[in-house]
């Protein structure tokens, strides 16, 4: 190891010589690569947020296993199963308690703008806490009154004065099909790709804002588990004690089934990888141009050193000491880019996008094979190269 580390200190750096040389074209690659970067890491920052931003809900409930209908796609179309099927649920050994969750979306005006907006509403007996937040939890009282709801600070869309008022132990009325709803606090959720606000409620303050439902038919079952008692186990048991018309899941797998539609089955997931894809292929081919170019440029050179005996892999290694340069000095602009950018965009959407280690590795790993790949390919022709053809 430290005879190879000190050849490669009396090696002369031909690669970076060679680009230092031509300076225009090193600043054109540089940037190329760069943008290239910035491209990957935004797909893959919005992609990582609308992963994130989804199953925020899914993370925050209460509860070790989770009962969905089979019907069920993700939290914004998850159809409806028997309430009975709780207490069914509460003869298996292991379940300590069971209580049920109400989802729907709600067209109401908005409190600060008095404009038509769409929020998700979840309901859920105040006396039965659903979601392990505590700033949700201490305010669970105020639940207990009618037509009384707990607004999402983190909504997307002009809340601030309303947010600011609510924050200040005030409360505030709004409109829903002819209704009033107070607003009585606050809680800190976020927004998603799927929802731009969040409205927690009573089961009671959900049935009136939604009369057409059927209180008998719930959204989710949330299962508590006895001490001891494992949540595989136990939802195994369930899965052969409960009908066919309820799919049990623990509360992990729940986040991920979540997950899974907004990665496979929705068309969000697909276009935001298949970005990262095109995000690649432009930065090969524009390191590809780049390094043709200068082998090109340098091709009797490298003929010279073939007929001084030197062979095909040390000329190969100067390109790809070339393309490894190029790696790292764009992928500097390419990180820093992104963190200006994921600030801009997490306060236009209000959706948690940040910059995080393994992605900038993801991307630093990427930005490697993409320049090694286009050295390869513009190495072919050196490789074919005859000195007698040169001179």
């Amino acid at each position: 190891m430290i005879k190879l580390f000190r050849q490669l200190q009396r090696r002369t750096p031909l690669g970076w010589l060679q680009l230092k040389h031509e300076k225009s074209r090193l600043l054109v690659a540089l940037a190329g690569i760069a943008f290239a970067d910035v491209l990957m890491f935004m797909q893959l920052g919005f992609q990582a947020s609308l992963y994130d931003s989804n199953t925020r809900v899914s993370r925050a409930m209460e509860g070790d296993i989770v009962l969905i209908s089979p019907k069920a796609l993700n939290l914004q179309n998850l159809s409806t199963l028997p309430r009975r099927r709780l207490l069914q649920a509460q003869d298996v050994p292991g379940v300590e308690d069971a209580s049920a969750l109400y989802v729907s979306n709600l067209t109401w005006k908005n409190p600060q703008t008095r404009l038509n907006a769409t929020v998700q509403v979840l309901g859920f007996a105040p006396d039965e806490p659903a979601f392990a937040l505590p700033e949700v939890n201490q305010q669970l009282d105020k639940l207990k009154l009618p037509d009384t709801v707990l607004f999402d600070r983190k909504a997307r869309g002009k809340y601030a004065e309303a947010i600011a008022q609510l924050e200040q132990g005030k409360t505030l009325t709004t409109e829903v099909d002819r209704r009033t709803l107070t607003l009585a606090g606050v809680f800190s959720l976020g927004a998603s790709f799927g929802a731009d606000a969040n409205l927690l409620t009573s089961d009671q303050t959900f049935q009136r804002l939604f009369p057409r439902r059927d209180p008998a038919s719930i959204s989710l079952g949330l299962l508590h588990l006895e001490p001891g008692y494992d949540a595989q186990e136990v939802a195994a048991a369930l899965e052969q004690h409960l009908p066919e018309d309820v799919r049990v899941l623990t509360r992990a797998e729940f986040v991920q089934f979540e997950e899974n539609y907004w990665r496979v089955a929705s068309p969000i997931g697909f276009v935001f990888g298949l970005g990262t894809v095109m995000a690649f292929v432009v930065g090969v081919v524009i390191v590809y141009q780049v390094l043709s170019t200068d082998v090109n440029a340098h091709l009797q050179e490298y003929a010279t050193f073939k007929a001084m005996g030197y062979s095909n892999g040390y000329l190969l290694s100067i390109v790809f000491e070339e393309a490894i340069v190029l790696a790292f000095l764009g992928f500097v602009p390419g990180v820093i880019l992104p963190l200006g950018l994921y600030a801009v965009a997490a306060k236009a959407t209000a959706l948690p996008i940040y910059m995080t280690a393994s992605r900038a590795m993801l991307v630093l790993g990427l930005t490697l094979i993409m320049c090694v790949l286009s050295g390869a390919i513009a190495t072919r022709k050196l490789q074919s190269a005859d000195p007698a053809d040169m001179f």
